[in-house]
């Protein structure tokens, strides 16, 4: 009898595994106990258990010892009479070296690599090179090629580029020998070929008495592929294979050995190694299931696949096999078949989640989502959440976007970054923040923090310096700036000593951790619960412990840092690392990665994320060897990934009902079908029946689209309208300046939210000084030019200069904002100075930051308007030219003349009732208005610019404009002192405010009219 035996593809190949293996020792429970299995990985281990389970019904079992062939710790290994490796061959072989602690060994000749390049390379680049060099090293070690082949590449055979990387790869050849001498360690895969290989020759040797079967392995590891030899060759050993095609050709069959992207290209080779044709191997079918196989032909949706992914150079067979297929087969092959095309992601994941909790319906049934794509996963996992449903993703989740480790990473920026408000703020406002306080107290001191010291421009570095501004506010604020100066003292306490670190020129990464730690642990702190407790709670805390654990044990294999860089180290560590939730998962449903799903069985399966670079993925041949360079060295080509992932897909595309699913675009650029679906499409195109896959044609997949897009669509769309408050006459505002009363025509709704709620727009955080500062700069100092007269002077352009510096110095030490501020006002200060040398002779004085106020009668009370002239010229004829500074775009003459910009009016309106005082408080006598003058000052080309308020051609005079902007004006002021006036929200869209900071608040975008239906 053969001892090489294949399962079909449409069984689940544990439960069959399980029935066959019970058919033969179930009745005799020492023996069954006394066999040994390999399987790929320990979690197709924990699903051949469960198999056992349910085969036998429940009943209490010895069961085999299930040892995973990809990852053998030495204690599994089987090496007969209980005897060790050791004892055996005569010695031990060395402990493996962790990744984590390779990767810290790899960053010290890295760093030196690149100073004899004449680079300075960061520590955290170092780290994630020695990173990428450690998975080189994996690949190398795996296929048992000997780093000394990398001399016989002979650099002129090359690209330069290629040139200098095989000599940065000299790292491995030189030092990486060295380090496993000098630390008495070796590769973790090394460690493994070498146990495996020596497995193989045990049992070459000294064949076991027990039985020994390996299952579910196509051998794409050499040495597990050595093992699955030899096992084949023992007396009581046996193979079995997954999916073997036994309906190809010899010509076929020869394609797919040459072919590493197909399916069965492992399988082929491993075959090859056996010595072994296809007619060698036989059909593990149990007797329970014997009439559901009765030869190896293919089942019709087997068989289908397998012809779609014939090697290239034998897709000829498809015409043949069109001609045998009516489309009543393709129908059968395809009945529990259906593919969905998403728009997009969202839709996909909330299609994947409506089909996983649909089968829920059905208690005996069970569900998986198979995809690489560790997105599209995480969606899937949240959607299922709005029903209470946590599912098993076998990938986990990164480590580094776990509550503690971004604690943890915020606490190091903090820290290094001087307490800028930033990463200070999203560091206190972590959950696990706390600092020793009560939770609620702690948030409500750093909210007030957050609004008195934190937001605008940025203080200096240092929790110092916001002290100290908190002692200058004691007075006005005694209790709150008690309560702030207590928290920032606490702070300061517990940050000392990682700051005294992190101001160090260099440390070791021991002590940058300890520090570090010790910080985060005492800001976790709270009232009733010490900081310890509360970072490391839970599977993320208790993962993030351990990282920290291996990390501080490996921390003296790390070279000296810089205490700078440190935050970027600490994230570069962690890369690559996964939590995994062990408890209070569903029992039916899983979210599988294409090798987890390996050996795994669903009722349901969804094949997610079938675009081509997502499934199968991108095919690089890395970082640092070419195509050639690879086959010259003797590392297998990246298409042989693909060919695995092939072979995954093909398996759970043979499950009872399964779905395909994909999304059209991602992050909205269009993508490409996966391959596989490609070449389905082609060869039912081919049989004219390509509406059997689509829902265009059978309606298969369409609900599940409409269903995901009705899902979160309100029963009743309720239609808001502008927002139109009316508040009562008595708390509406009587006092307002001209600039206001802009606001007041063009947006009633903004005023009311300025004036009426009082709110007022908080300053952003870590703000630059913006645009309206600047244009205070620009005011003052052509104020004081002005005021003292500095155009008479001997050198008026210098003067004007000279104030600038003096009003510009708040940003000479933020050099991006002075260096484009700067030359702007020099531009400023050469056209001012001009225009006003011409000016001078013709005007008798000037007055700069006039005030004035006038009351007016409203049918509620007095209204007080006021305004702040930025210049009133005194002409030597008589009149007065009102002049307002505008640093951006000045209003239209037809805004002004229709009186929608009426500041300008009204202010001549003020002078000719005298309303004005100087800055000493002396009346400026009423005088007829002129002119009115916007002065655009952008420092660009030209660097300014003078336009008349009115016009060149208005016909109007100054006092008819200011009579009508004052008429307006009452108005104004006797409609809203109507009680049921209503402040709307942009009356008159074509007249907005350009600038307006209760936007949001009105929610315009949801009630006004796009433009797309052209109103």
């Amino acid at each position: 009898m053969p001892s090489v035996f294949s399962i079909s593809h449409e069984a689940s190949f544990v439960d069959e595994l399980a029935r066959g293996l019970l058919e033969r020792w179930g009745s005799n429970p020492l023996e069954l106990g006394s066999a040994l299995i390999l399987l790929p990985t320990r979690r197709a281990c924990r699903s051949l258990q469960h198999a056992f389970l349910r085969a036998s019904g429940g009943k209490s079992l010895i069961l085999p010892q299930l040892v995973p062939l990809g990852d053998l710790d030495e204690e599994e290994l089987l090496f007969g009479d209980g005897l060790s490796f050791g004892e055996v061959y005569g010695e031990n072989l060395p402990p493996a070296i962790s990744a984590l602690r390779r990767q810290l060994l790899l960053s010290h000749p890295v760093r030196q690599w690149a100073q004899t390049q004449g680079e300075s390379l960061p520590d955290d680049q170092a780290i994630r090179l020695a990173g990428e060099l450690g998975r080189l090293l994996d690949q190398v070690e795996t296929e048992g090629v000997s780093l000394d082949r990398l001399a016989d590449l002979v650099p002129e055979d090359y690209a330069e580029h290629w040139q200098l990387t095989l000599k940065f790869l000299e790292i491995l050849t030189h030092y990486w020998p060295e380090i496993q001498k000098d630390t008495g360690g070796m590769g973790g895969k090394e460690r493994r070929r070498l146990l495996l290989e020596a497995q193989a020759r045990q049992w070459r040797e000294t064949p076991p008495a027990c039985p020994v079967i390996v299952a579910g392995s196509t051998g794409s590891i050499p040495a597990a592929a050595a093992v699955i030899a030899e096992v084949a060759r023992l007396p009581k050993g046996e193979v079995i294979l997954p999916g073997l095609d036994f309906d190809a050709s010899e010509e076929a069959w020869q394609a797919i050995t040459l072919d590493p992207s197909h399916p069965q290209h492992g399988l082929a080779r491993l075959l090859l190694r056996l010595g072994l044709e296809r007619e060698d191997v036989g059909l593990w079918v149990p007797a329970a299931t014997a009439g559901l196989f009765p030869d190896k032909s293919l089942s019709a949706r087997a068989s289908l696949i397998h012809m779609a992914l014939r090697p290239a150079r034998k897709t000829t067979d498809w015409s043949a096999f069109l001609e045998q297929k009516s489309e009543r087969d393709f129908a059968q092959a395809l009945q529990d078949v259906e593919r969905i095309d998403c728009p997009g992601l969202a839709e996909e994941a909330l299609s994947i989640a409506l089909i996983l909790r649909g089968v829920l319906e059905d208690p005996d049934k069970t569900a998986a989502l198979i995809t690489p794509d560790q997105n599209l996963a995480r969606r899937v996992a949240a959607e299922l959440r709005r029903w209470d449903l946590e599912i098993d993703n076998s990938a986990g989740h990164p480590l580094p976007e776990t509550a503690p480790a971004v604690f943890l990473r915020l606490c190091a920026e903090a820290v290094v970054s001087g307490f800028a408000p930033v990463p200070f703020l999203a560091l206190l406002k972590h959950p696990l923040a706390a600092c020793g306080m009560a939770p609620g107290r702690f948030r409500r001191l750093v909210r007030m923090l957050e609004k008195q010291c934190l937001r605008g421009v940025r203080p200096a570095a240092g929790l110092q310096s916001l002290r100290e501004e908190l002692e200058q506010r004691r007075e006005k604020e005694q209790e709150e700036a008690d309560d702030l100066l207590e928290l920032l003292v606490r702070l300061s306490g517990l940050s000392e000593a990682f700051s005294t670190v992190l101001d160090q020129p260099s440390s070791t990464l021991e002590d940058l951790l300890v520090a570090h730690i010790s910080f985060a642990e005492g800001l976790a702190s709270a009232e009733d619960q010490p900081g310890a407790d509360r970072l490391w709670l839970g599977e993320s805390g208790s993962a993030v412990a351990d990282f920290v654990s291996d990390l501080l044990e490996s921390s003296d294999d790390a070279p000296e840092l810089n205490s700078r860089n440190y935050p970027d180290v600490f994230a570069a560590l962690m890369v690559g690392r996964a939590v995994r939730q062990r408890y209070g998962l569903h029992p039916r449903l899983a979210i599988l990665g294409t090798i987890e799903a390996r050996m795994q069985h669903a009722d349901v399966v969804v094949l997610g994320g079938l675009n081509e670079g997502t499934w199968p993925g991108e095919v690089k041949p890395g970082p640092w060897m070419s195509r050639p360079m690879r086959k010259d060295f003797g590392l297998p080509q990246p298409e042989q990934a693909i060919g695995l992932s092939a072979q995954d897909f093909l398996q759970a595309f043979c499950a009872p009902k399964v779905y395909l699913t994909r999304s059209e675009k991602v992050e909205g650029t269009p993508t490409v079908p996966s391959r596989w679906l490609l070449r389905l499409e082609a060869l039912l195109k081919g049989k004219g029946c390509l509406d059997l896959l689509f829902s265009e044609g059978n309606g298969k997949a369409g609900d599940w689209l409409n269903w995901a897009a009705e899902l979160d669509k309100p029963e009743k769309r309720n239609q808001i309208g502008a927002p139109a408050p009316c508040p009562p006459v008595a708390a509406r505002p009587r006092k307002l300046s001209v600039t206001r009363i802009e606001t007041w025509m063009r947006d009633p709704y903004a005023l009311y939210a300025d004036k009426i709620l009082n709110l007022k727009k908080l300053d952003p955080l870590d703000a630059d000084p913006s645009a309206a500062e600047k244009g205070s700069y620009i005011h003052e100092a052509l104020e004081r030019f002005v005021e003292e007269r500095a155009i008479e002077g001997e050198d008026p352009l210098g003067r004007l200069i000279g104030i600038g510096e003096e009003v510009f110095e708040p940003v000479r030490n933020r050099p991006a904002l002075w260096s484009f501020w700067w030359p702007r006002f020099v531009r400023i200060a050469e056209w001012f100075v001009e225009q006003e040398q011409q000016r001078r002779l013709s005007l008798s004085g000037s007055l700069v930051e006039v005030t004035g106020a006038m009351t007016l009668e409203g049918p509620a009370g007095d209204f007080v308007l006021t305004a702040k002239a930025d210049r009133l010229d005194l002409r030597a004829e008589g009149g007065v030219e009102i002049l307002d500074y505008k640093t951006g775009t000045p209003p239209s003459s037809s805004a002004v003349l229709s009186g929608f910009a009426p500041q300008l009016p009204l202010e001549a309106a003020l002078m000719r009732e005298g309303a004005f005082r100087s800055k000493e408080g002396d009346a400026v006598f009423p005088d007829e208005v002129f002119d009115l003058q916007y002065w655009k000052l952008s420092g660009g080309e030209p660097a300014g610019k003078i336009s008349r308020a009115l016009g060149s051609r208005s016909k109007k005079s100054v006092s008819e404009v200011a009579q009508e902007a004052l008429e307006g004006l009452q108005a104004l002021i006797a409609a809203f002192d109507d009680p049921a006036t209503v402040y709307r929200a942009r009356p008159r869209a074509a007249h907005a405010l350009r600038y307006n900071d209760y936007e949001h608040l009105a929610r315009i975008r949801e009630w006004s009219v796009g433009g797309e239906e052209g109103e």
